[in-house]
């Protein structure tokens, strides 16, 4: 241990980091700084295969992937108390939800290297919900079906690229501090279930029918090093709609992209740079950034506002970004994310004081007992068995579901009480118990294999005056605020609430148990009520064992670990095939150009090459690049400026014959590029028929930007 605590201090010069992590009990790393806080930052590559394999989010069998537009990231930030020791990490990634599985996976690498300095506990593993990454990394059956199952390349590049995010924060702790400032962002958001809010008997007390709140946390050394921020904002990253096959981050991750290249070095290609900005997400369940509202596409008449239906057809409500097509939506809605967040970044002036705490349980949402304190109704209810509703075919405005179930069902249907009976036919009590649900699945089952997550994770970090509450599902607006105003009860019942204290929560966190709906809204059976797996009294549920972790945590008391969930790694499936063979026409190589640039190009033109390419499956290339656009420089050698993490780049992929592939790289030519001389070149990774893997490159002749 010591001798490679001393090869990588010469390698990375942190001698009194690592002398710390050699000692875990020496928690005073500031080097006889008084600082309060170490704070440390760290981002990694987590993208999954991007061709052949289907997107997570919009549960769209034939949404599969065909190139990559910008990569997905993982960004952590730690914070460890010098008083006490006790640390808290916290990681955003541009995955369509955490995992309990993965998060599993992730600790167990932790613990390999760090010994007991990260455990369940204490880490934070959030997803931006962005729909438009490789799935199959859940676990789960109704979150893998439509991949074929579970995906082992996708899983291992989230675990890893992770893993590697929160090393890299660890490596990078300094004596710092955290300032945290609040607005609003009106603008970029609204809520696709309005006929569902409305039935929510507090409404009127808020201005708006979403969160409109933006929180931002600044973190910086103790010399003014900005080292990065986290941006906290409820909105669905579905800019990106059901159509599109490229690998994207969506609007939440160009928001990151746009503010680390305002920090970082001009230059500095994506991930690369020190400054990490993670956009989080929060009680987002029924909040679009589509905000030119749902509308039907036969006539652009609006939609049946309690079942989202045009001529009683739920495919044919569709809602709509601001801009003119998706790209330019995404870019619209990430704009203004960015931009709000950086003005809040920039006039941060509150700073975080009062020590780390965090508070973790397990429990088992299918049984639990819920007291008349918390329930809507002032009686003593209990959770339900797991079950969805037929609305949750339906789909929502922001990617709708097929065949003739509709938003807002509240009675079964024979033909398919028929169809799904054959899955699992529910129980008396459960179709009491989720009432008025009318079930389409019974996904309570857990043999072979788990339809869903029931035994959930529940977490809270406190760092300063600042709660993270961090809950494995989508929270809707008013779940949101209901869970909040708890909390803030509790605490201030437990005289542990301060006047300047904040509450955020972060949404798609650890597991995922689908959507939490208020018990009013859960009535009208819209997609989002439909989806509340364990029954009308869900959100109760949630509040009442939160408020369990803040009495504790108000005390100084422990809380038991509770129920431990099923470890789904040995019990996955896949039936997804992998790739055979890759091939050529005759005469040509990989690499070779199949379509050449054109000699010049203007600024806010699209260069593009095509190449005889093989499938991108063969290697993910994780912290690497499938392109690159370079610039010829005055010494005669070449210096890349963009790579595909970049959001004006594109790298398309197809099959043009059974063992044939073609690839085509476009640059839109930014506004601030210079004149000169550049080239296009791609990589990639060829497999015989054999299995032997061997690396290839391609490049597009000269072209002037003038």
């Amino acid at each position: 241990m010591a001798f490679r605590n001393v090869i990588v201090c010469l390698a990375v010069g942190l001698c009194a980091l690592l002398l710390v992590h050699a000692n875990p009990s020496s928690q005073r790393i500031g080097g006889g700084t008084d600082a309060e806080f170490m704070v440390g930052s760290g981002i990694a590559d987590v993208t999954g295969e991007i061709a052949e394999v289907g997107f997570m989010g919009y549960a769209v069998v034939g949404q599969r992937g065909s190139g990559i537009h910008i990569r997905s990231r993982a960004r952590a930030f730690i914070v460890v108390d010098n008083k006490t020791g006790t640390r808290v990490v916290y990681v955003s990634f541009d995955l369509c939800m955490g995992f309990q599985m993965m998060k599993t996976a992730v600790i167990e690498k932790l613990e390999a290297s760090f010994g007991n300095l990260y455990t369940d506990q204490n880490v934070i593993l959030s997803g931006t919900h962005t729909h438009s990454t490789p799935g199959g990394i859940g676990g789960t059956v109704l979150v893998d079906v439509t991949t074929f199952g579970f995906v082992k390349e996708n899983f291992d590049s989230a675990v890893q690229g992770t893993y590697e995010a929160i090393s890299r924060a660890h490596y990078n702790l300094r004596p710092g501090v955290m300032k945290i400032n609040r607005g609003q962002l009106v603008e970029a958001s609204i809520n696709r279930s309005p006929a569902s809010y409305l039935l929510d008997p507090e409404k009127d007390d808020y201005p708006y029918n979403v969160d409109k709140d933006m929180t931002v946390i600044r973190f910086e050394g103790l010399d003014g090093t900005e080292l990065g921020m986290i941006d906290f904002y409820a909105v669905h990253a579905v800019s990106m709609n059901n159509s599109n096959t490229l690998v994207s981050a969506d609007n939440k991750g160009l928001a990151s992209l746009l503010m680390e290249k305002a920090k970082n070095p001009a230059g500095t290609l994506p991930g690369k740079g020190q400054f990490v900005a993670a956009f989080g997400n929060s009680n987002e369940g029924d909040v679009s950034p589509n905000t030119a509202g749902p509308r039907c596409i036969t006539d652009g008449s609006p939609c049946d506002f309690v079942h989202s239906t045009c001529g009683g057809k739920t495919e044919s409500c569709i809602a709509f970004g601001p801009g003119k097509d998706m790209w330019e939506s995404t870019e619209i809605i990430a704009n203004m994310q960015f931009q709000a967040g950086y003005k809040l970044y920039e006039n941060a002036t509150t700073v975080l004081t009062g020590g780390v705490d965090f508070r973790h349980t397990y429990v088992d949402m299918q049984s639990v007992s819920v007291s008349a304190e918390f329930t809507s109704t002032g009686q003593n209810a209990t959770t339900c068995t797991a079950g969805m509703g037929y609305s949750f075919a339906g789909g929502t405005t922001d990617g709708p579901g097929d065949f003739d179930f509709t938003q807002g069902t509240t009675s079964p249907n024979p033909f398919w009480a028929f169809v799904s009976g054959f899955l699992a036919k529910p129980t008396a009590e459960q179709i009491a118990c989720q009432a008025p649900k009318p079930i389409l699945l019974d996904v309570g089952l857990t043999k072979p294999l788990e339809w869903v997550p029931f035994i959930l994770p529940l977490q809270v970090v406190r760092i300063g005056q600042l709660f993270i509450v961090a809950v494995p599902g989508e929270f809707t607006t008013m779940s949101g605020r209901r869970l909040r105003n708890t909390i803030q009860k509790t605490l201030q019942q437990q005289g542990a609430w301060r006047d300047d204290s904040i509450i955020v929560i972060s949404g798609l966190s650890n597991s995922y148990s689908h959507y939490i709906a208020t018990y009013e809204e859960y009535q009208l059976q819209r997609y989002e009520g439909a989806s509340t797996l364990y029954g009308p009294h869900t959100l109760a549920a949630y509040q009442q064992e939160f408020s369990k972790l803040i009495v504790a945590m108000a005390a100084g008391a422990p809380v038991p670990a509770g129920p431990q969930p099923m470890d789904m790694r040995n019990h996955t499936f896949s039936f997804l095939p992998g790739v055979v063979v890759d091939g050529t026409p005759i005469g040509k190589n990989f690499g070779d150009i199949q379509t050449d640039v054109q000699p010049s190009y203007t600024i806010n033109e699209t260069v593009s090459a095509t190449f005889w390419c093989a499938s991108p499956r063969n290697d993910l290339l994780r912290e690497q690049t499938f392109l690159t656009i370079e610039k010829l420089n005055n010494g005669g050698s070449f210096d890349v400026i963009a790579d595909d993490g970049n959001w004006e780049t594109k790298f398309h992929w197809k099959r043009v014959s059974i063992d044939q592939s073609q690839c085509t790289v476009e640059w839109l030519i930014p506004a601030d590029t210079p004149r000169g001389s550049y080239r296009i070149r791609t990589f990639g990774v060829s497999k015989s028929l054999f299995g032997t893997k061997t690396p290839f490159s391609g490049s597009s002749g000269l072209f002037n930007v003038v």
